[in-house]
């Protein structure tokens, strides 16, 4: 299912992951996933929030560099081999991904979140495994 993520740039200083979260949690804005990669200046922040288009809105009236984007997010059972045979049915597709990051749940059940090249392409891949 296609999924909107926040993204967000931030200075790799002390407390901005702390100013974020709180200004999220002071408009009663949840995350549900995130990733956060960095180098020695910056890093990105990507997010799944309850409110993507108000979280990023909002971050950009506080002067952060926020943008949205399209993602697919899906299920999987969280056991050895299930995620690897999605990833071979979508790489025979001809699925390319740019990145993507996952969580599991205590009910054995993954969450995947990724960044085709092709979103139509890529639900299509996960149609036909159902």
């Amino acid at each position: 299912m296609v999924t909107r993520q926040l993204s967000i740039f931030l200075e790799n200083k002390g407390g901005r992951l702390s100013e974020l979260s709180e200004i999220l949690a002071a408009e009663n804005i949840n995350f549900s996933a995130w990733s956060l990669a960095e180098t020695e200046e910056f890093g990105i922040l990507r997010t799944i929030v309850s409110d993507p288009e108000r979280a990023c809105r909002i971050l950009k009236e506080k002067h952060f560099a926020a943008t949205l984007s399209d993602v697919v997010k899906f299920s999987v059972p969280d056991r050895p081999g299930a995620l690897c045979s999605i990833l071979q049915v979508l790489s025979q597709k001809g699925v390319f991904i740019e990145y993507m990051y996952s969580f599991s749940t205590e009910g054995g059940v993954a969450c995947v979140i990724l960044r085709p090249t092709d979103i139509a392409l890529c639900e299509k891949a996960l149609e036909s495994i159902r």
